[in-house]
């Protein structure tokens, strides 16, 4: 599926992808029990942060983000800022999930070059999008997936790969594949996540090393303590880090 395939590109290409977005438009928890009626452990657990992006070497932009628990489910927001051709954009995302890792709703907005937001809500295994963009009428679309267990990897909100990185089981092991939605991309798709295990950082330190994967791209996210410190996406030099 072409369409899908170029989407991801564009969010797993990390800061380059912000302006055609705005011109066109602690160690982890354990999983559920598999019976027993107990209740299920969360996949999550509080973090909160900041990100500097950079391209080539020179720093864009940063996001401030968190993770947190809200009632009985967890929210985890965050907020770009990032130096475009367009001048200065800013991407903000916050999206609600259950103790499991589904999702329950995502709201984004961008502000630059245009304005724009979306307020998305998940039913089962469909999403169903309210789009809304400076200049255009307002419009509902809806898409389908095959499992309930979505990834949300918006465009410019780096935080989302922690969110992922916690989906990932570890008992299980190997490349596990996700569906996953590229909501300011209006695009579905597919992709995989494979754990390396302990590798070098660096300064003689070793922190997990996760490969995420499209047909065409490749990115590395490491882990120090279940927490999210880096994303490194070598075939556009983009890099994310954690200060």
């Amino acid at each position: 599926m072409k369409r899908a395939t170029d989407g991801l590109m564009a969010t797993l290409a990390l800061a380059l992808a912000a302006a055609a977005i705005l011109i066109t438009n602690g160690p982890f928890a354990g999983r559920a029990e598999a019976s027993g009626g107990s209740k299920a452990a969360s996949l999550f657990a509080p973090d909160k942060g900041t990100f500097k992006i950079l391209v080539s070497g020179q720093q864009i932009g940063k996001e401030e983000f968190e993770i947190s628990p809200s009632g009985g489910n967890w929210v985890a927001k965050g907020s770009s800022e990032l130096n475009t051709s367009d001048g200065m954009t800013k991407v903000s995302g916050s999206l609600e999930l259950r103790e499991d890792g589904t999702p329950v709703s995502y709201e984004w907005s961008t502000q630059g070059a245009k304005k724009a937001g979306a307020t998305i809500s998940f039913n089962g295994a469909t999403a169903t999008i309210d789009l809304r963009i400076e200049g255009r009428r307002p419009f509902t679309q809806e898409f389908t997936f095959q499992s309930p267990q979505i990834a949300v990897l918006d465009n410019n909100l780096y935080y989302q790969y922690a969110v992922l990185a916690r989906l990932y089981d570890r008992d299980k092991k190997g490349a596990q594949t996700f569906s996953v939605l590229v909501p300011q991309e209006l695009t579905p798709g597919t992709l995989t996540v494979e754990s390396l295990g302990d590798q070098n950082a660096g300064n003689g330190k070793k922190m997990e090393e996760l490969v995420v994967k499209t047909e065409d791209l490749e990115v590395d996210l490491f882990l120090d303590g279940g927490k999210l410190v880096r994303i490194v996406a070598p075939s556009t030099n983009a890099e994310i880090d954690r200060l």
